[in-house]
């Protein structure tokens, strides 16, 4: 399996991070994409650098670099994420604007029909940012904003960042243990059985 992660400039850079991390583990082949605001908000946000990141994937391309594998529909991948998703970008995928490598790369999966997920990290969301949510999910772009869930008892910020990885993962029907999975009323809340 091959995915595509792309990580923009919106706030949020862990869930990109935590995404390669998790990769990585599973052994699946990532294909890495950062926007300039992708690593500028890596040293903002956490205490981690651009160059690990880079290193966690399998390859890494440069946003401004049109001629990589991953601009053509010839390429094949299994899909691709992009998170954290910045409004721009999401912009960037719902009005076919190419000009990078991410939204080359997002536009590329949308025409032959490959898994595109984006993570949109904003808040509050204008109705513009809305519209295009709407846009990209009529052309089977999968929205998934990051929103962690409670019903697995979160204790920690890993543990919230761990469920909207995990998430996006079960889109690629990758298999993980990110997170426990409901099982239905109080039993869930007893133990719990996370892969850090």
């Amino acid at each position: 399996m091959q995915i595509v992660v792309a990580l923009t400039g919106a706030s949020g850079v862990i869930y990109g991070i935590r995404m390669l991390e998790a990769l990585k583990k599973l052994k699946v082949e990532s294909h890495l994409v950062m926007s300039e605001w992708a690593e500028k908000n890596i040293e903002i946000e956490t205490d981690l650098t651009a160059e690990y990141v880079r290193s966690l994937a399998s390859r890494y391309y440069d946003d401004s670099d049109m001629a990589a594998p991953i601009s053509s529909g010839s390429f094949k991948v299994n899909g691709m994420a992009v998170i954290p998703c910045s409004m721009k970008t999401l912009s960037g995928i719902a009005n076919a604007v190419d000009d990078s490598l991410i939204t080359r790369a997002a536009g590329v999966c949308i025409k032959e029909s490959r898994k595109l997920v984006v993570v949109p990290r904003e808040t509050p969301l204008s109705r513009i940012h809305l519209d295009n949510m709407v846009k990209v999910a009529q052309n089977g772009v999968i929205v998934l904003p990051a929103m962690p869930g409670f019903y697995h008892r979160p204790r920690t910020i890993d543990d919230l960042i761990n469920h909207v990885v995990g998430k996006t993962l079960d889109q690629f029907g990758i298999e993980h243990k990110l997170f426990a999975r409901w099982t239905g009323g109080k039993n869930l809340a007893k133990k719990q059985v996370i892969d850090r």
